[in-house]
C-alpha cells in the first residue's frame, strides 16, 4: 500500500522579532487560524508573508527584509505586516521591500493582528493615515523634481507619447499621427519602440492596451 502525503495547506507566515516570547506568542495568536500557517525563521525562504514584530524598525529591519528577498525560493516576493511603534524607514523603501501593513505594536490586539495578515495574505493593504499622507508628499516630490522635468508623468510616459497613444487608439495610422502631432512619421516609430522596448510590451495595440490601463488614454 502507497502512503499518500499531504500537501501543507494556508498561506505560509514568518514572525521576525528580537524578543522570542513576542515571537512565540505571535507565531501562536497566527498559528490558531487555518488559513494561516506559521514557519520556523529557519524556513522563512519558503515564507509568502512576513510579519515583523519590534518597538523601533529601522535599518536593520531593511536589511532583514532585503535578504529575505534575496533568499526566498517563491516566484513572487514575500509581503510584510510591521508592527512598530518607530517606523524609522520612509513609506517608499517599506513598500518596495514588500511591505502591505503598518500597525502600532502598543495599540494592536491580538485580534487586529490576525485579521490584518490574514486580509494582507489575501491580497488587500492597511497603511495608517499618517504614513498615507508621507507617501503622497514623497510622490508628489517625485513628480515635480524629477518626472515633469524630464517630461515624463507618474505612469513613466512622456506627453509625447500619450499623445502618439491616444491617437492610435481613436484608430489612426502611424502616418496620420505624425501629421497630426506635427512629427515626422519615422519620429512617431522611435516614440512607439522605445516606448515598447521600456515596459517589455510586445506590440502597438499591447501598447495602447497598457496605456488603457493606466489611464493615461
Amino acid at each position: 500500500m502507497s502512503a499518500h502525503t499531504t500537501e501543507p495547506s494556508g498561506v505560509a507566515v514568518a514572525v521576525h522579532a528580537s524578543d522570542p516570547m513576542t515571537a512565540l506568542g505571535a507565531a501562536s495568536i497566527l498559528g490558531s487560524d487555518g488559513r494561516l500557517r506559521v514557519l520556523p525563521e529557519s524556513d522563512i525562504a519558503l515564507a509568502e508573508m512576513i510579519v515583523i514584530i519590534e518597538e523601533a524598525v529601522g535599518d536593520k529591519a531593511l536589511a532583514f527584509l532585503r535578504e529575505v528577498r534575496t533568499k526566498s525560493r517563491l516566484d513572487t516576493s514575500p509581503r510584510c505586516v510591521i508592527v512598530t511603534d518607530r517606523l524609522r524607514i520612509d513609506g517608499l523603501t517599506a513598500i518596495q521591500y514588500g511591505t502591505a501593513a503598518v500597525l502600532q505594536r502598543s495599540n494592536t490586539s491580538d485580534d487586529e493582528l490576525l485579521r490584518t495578515v490574514v486580509a494582507v495574505s489575501q491580497g488587500a493593504a492597511y497603511l495608517p493615515p499618517w504614513l498615507q499622507g508621507s507617501l503622497l508628499n514623497q510622490f508628489d516630490r517625485i513628480r515635480r523634481d524629477v518626472l515633469e522635468p524630464n517630461g515624463l508623468t507618474m505612469s513613466g510616459m512622456s506627453a509625447r507619447e500619450r499623445d502618439v497613444l491616444r491617437l492610435l487608439a481613436d484608430g489612426h495610422s502611424t502616418e496620420e499621427v505624425a501629421v497630426r502631432v506635427g512629427y515626422s512619421e519615422r519620429t512617431v516609430k522611435n516614440v512607439l519602440h522605445s516606448l515598447m522596448s521600456r515596459h517589455g510590451l510586445n506590440n502597438r495595440a499591447h501598447a495602447v492596451a497598457f496605456a488603457w490601463r493606466a489611464g493615461v488614454i
